[in-house]
């Protein structure tokens, strides 16, 4: 299998461990002086885009940033719980770049690019001494360090955190420097403003079409180079973890000005989320994967039992993630741990009352903190009602605004009765295709974060993601635009009086002016939760080929019903919601199309893309290296026509093979 001639990865030569260190010795960099001539776009605010906002204007580079928040403190980043992982191997269990670089492509089960994940892992140290010296609150041990718990995935302590709400610690540290750099006026912040489109002008990115979505006026706004930190597109399914206001139509409308859009298919199912509870229900929530530490997930042994789970005795429980996978029991990564609560289920041996969730329980955790803490204080014999109330303090301290969270939400008290839990959609690690640099297939358009395919292959670890979107924004981004920014130090400011940026504003309006004058008789909701539904069904957690053909089938119907039918109400020149939504959910049909495409053209499971008829007897994914080892790069080619492009996976320094948790 050969790489497309139309991709370029960029990778440097010479040994894995040392491309990285090379490359920012070799790569063209731009003056200071040349610097405060050069203006970037960031689009989206949260890690990624905080991060690479704050970077580049500290660097001297003229930055403009657009969120379609009030605030880039109301990023979605926020709303990551677990962690963030790092190779510090403060416990000293093991743990070393490599090991987090061969973890991570293991658990992408082998369809990562190779070069990216070693300079994730080896810039992943770095993220940990910046968010320090920011001032973000890490969880400590007793005396000063910082502490670290496990996620799936991996067999050591490596993931930071601060509590159950590291994303927005992080994110407080990250909006804390973009927000220093707004105060110098090295960045003009764009608040309640959303991309509609790209603005090309000879081939390159040159600017955006943006709309204030207060007073619904379009605007113009050029950049020498254009950087789409814009989040995963797991929304297309309606119900999922993601904030309602995550969206794709920034990257959907780069895809569409020609930037390959890499592995839309890969979608990741969190295995911990809080089922859902009805037919009303707009969002999923997500119970953190580090309860996974110390919380055993079980199902009774026997089918259809009705009995509450603190009155089935020990011996009637199967601890399947545990039975079926001992070397890394409740902490497999999260594909696998979703497929094995979907059989469990399916199979007969559900609870709660729609029989769609399964248990997490502290239980044993409780009694094991209290016994230590017992320990400590030099407590003898004491009681087991002593033990749990001790036990408590502790699961307290690490996990009690989960605890509460999940009280608020269900009415019942995990400290009491297990959780239950059953998988939702929650990342896409598919996106927008980028090489080495992080450009797309568009020259000057870059793309970080969760909105570029590069890092987590078929399957994020846990802690990953918040690992990714900072150590693109403040460690890879500022060297490698240079690479592009250095040939561009005499390109002047394009006015945005332009042709293209006229033209480019013009099919913006001219879509709105679309959406506006159908005037039907289905809201746009409507028209979300009939994709979503689709989406879950044919695309979700298994696929088939039958059930794929029939969602491309459906889904075409569904937009030609949305585009003849949707009903839009109030002006297109004020704040809108409702326009809002309708533009991205007519690019989530689109992109819904394009998933089911590249699930049918994948003849193999890995990670989150399960087909059926493409299993162990074990009913575990069965990948087929020899046909599938790439990254499939779609090009947009007119509606519901793309064309695939392949780039061939080579690894050099790890052997391909299977699978296994065991």
């Amino acid at each position: 299998m050969a790489t497309s001639p139309k991709l370029d990865a960029k990778i440097p030569g010479g040994q894995l461990a040392e491309k990285w260190t090379k490359f920012r010795s070799t790569v063209p960099l731009v003056n200071p002086a040349n610097k405060r001539n050069i203006e970037i776009i960031v689009v989206g605010t949260g890690l990624a885009g905080a991060s690479a906002a704050a970077s580049l204007a500290e660097m001297g580079y003229k930055v403009k940033a657009f969120c379609f928040q009030d605030s880039p403190r109301r990023a979605h980043s926020i709303a990551a719980q677990g962690g963030v992982n790092a190779a510090k191997n403060y416990q000293n269990d093991g743990d070393s770049v490599y090991r987090l670089f061969y973890d991570t492509i293991k658990g992408g089960d082998y369809r990562a690019r190779e070069a990216n994940v070693h300079r994730l892992a080896e810039v992943s140290g770095s993220i940990i001494d910046q968010c320090v010296a920011q001032g973000v609150p890490f969880a400590r041990e007793y005396g000063g360090l910082l502490s670290n718990r496990s996620f799936g995935g991996t067999q050591v302590q490596r993931t930071f955190y601060a509590a159950g709400q590291t994303g927005q610690q992080l994110l407080l540290g990250a909006y804390s420097a973009l927000q220093r750099q707004v105060g110098l006026g090295n960045v003009q912040m764009f608040t309640r403003h959303e991309m509609m489109d790209v603005v090309m002008v000879e081939g390159k990115a040159r600017g955006i079409i943006a709309r204030d979505l207060i007073s619904g006026k379009l605007e113009r706004h050029f950049g020498h180079a254009v950087l789409l930190c814009t989040g995963g597109y797991g929304n297309v399914f309606y119900l999922s973890t993601n904030a309602m206001g995550s969206n794709v139509t920034a990257a959907w409308k780069a895809h569409k000005k020609g930037a390959f859009f890499g592995n839309p298919c890969y979608t990741q199912i969190h295995p911990t989320c809080i089922p859902v509870s009805g037919d009303h229900q707009s969002k999923l929530t997500l119970m953190s994967e580090s309860l996974r530490n110390d919380g055993r997930i079980w199902v009774p042994k026997k089918q259809n039992d009705t009995r509450p789970a603190n009155q089935i005795p020990e011996d009637e429980r199967d601890y399947y993630l545990e039975r079926r996978y001992p070397a890394f029991g409740n902490l497999v990564p999260r594909d696998i741990a979703s497929r094995a609560a979907k059989e469990r289920c399916d199979a007969g041996y559900g609870v709660g009352a729609s029989k769609m969730a399964v248990y997490l329980d502290y239980a044993a955790a409780i009694l094991r903190y209290g016994r230590a803490e017992a320990n400590k204080r030099g407590i003898q014999n004491a009681s087991e009602e002593d033990l749990k109330v001790m036990g408590k303090e502790v699961v307290k301290e690490k996990y009690g605004n989960l605890f509460d969270m999940y009280k608020q939400i269900t009415g019942e008290d995990p400290y009491e009765v297990p959780m239950r839990i059953y998988p939702a959609v929650h990342y896409t690690m598919g996106g927008l295709w980028v090489d080495y640099n992080l450009m797309t297939t568009v020259p000057g358009l870059y793309a970080l974060g969760e909105a570029n395919f590069s890092d987590h292959g078929a399957n994020r670890l846990g802690a990953s993601a918040l690992m990714q979107g900072l150590a693109d924004g403040y460690f890879v981004i500022p060297y490698t635009i240079g690479s592009y920014l250095s040939g561009e130090i005499r390109t002047k400011a394009i006015p945005t009086d332009a042709p293209e940026f006229v033209a480019a504003e013009k099919a913006v309006q001219d879509t709105i002016n679309q959406l506006m004058t159908i005037k039907g008789t289905k809201s746009v909701d409507y028209f979300h939760k009939k994709l979503g539904k689709i989406m879950w069904d044919k695309c979700g957690m298994a696929r088939n080929e039958a059930g794929l053909k029939e969602a491309i089938s459906e889904i075409q119907a569904l937009r030609k019903e949305f585009w003849s039918d949707v009903r839009i109400p109030g002006d297109a020149d004020e704040f809108n919601p409702e326009l809002e939504k309708a533009g991205r959910v007519a690019d989530f049909i689109e992109l819904g199309e394009l998933m089911c495409i590249d699930a049918l053209n994948r003849n193999e499971s890995c990670g989150g893309h399960f087909r059926e008829e493409y299993q162990t007897e074990e009913g575990e994914a069965k990948r087929d290296d020899e046909n599938y080892a790439y990254v499939a790069a779609w090009e947009y080619k007119g509606e519901s026509q793309f064309e695939l492009h392949k780039e061939e996976l080579v690894y050099e320094n790890i052997k391909i093979a299977q699978r296994s948790y065991k």
